[in-house]
C-alpha cells in the first residue's frame, strides 16, 4: 500500500514525533508506515486521515500487489 504521509507531513510542516504524539504511536510507527514497512490498522488510518482533514482514500492507496 502506497502513501502520501511525508508529503501531508510537510505541507503542515510537522514531524514524524509530532504526528506520532497527535496519534498516540510511536515515531517509529511513523516511519514504518511512510516507508511502506507496516500498513496501519482501520483505527490508525482513519486517525491519520483526520489530522491531515483528508479521507483515508487521499492519503493511502492500494499498490497492484494488494
Amino acid at each position: 500500500m502506497k502513501n502520501t504521509l511525508k508529503v501531508e507531513r510537510a505541507i503542515l510542516n510537522i514531524t514524524q514525533e509530532d504526528l506520532a504524539k497527535m496519534i498516540n504511536v510511536s515515531r517509529q510507527t511513523i516511519n514504518s508506515i511512510e516507508n511502506n514497512k507496516y500498513v496501519p490498522s482501520t483505527v490508525l488510518a482513519l486517525k491519520i486521515s483526520a489530522v491531515f482533514n483528508k479521507t483515508v482514500n487521499d492519503i493511502f492507496k492500494l499498490d497492484n500487489d494488494d
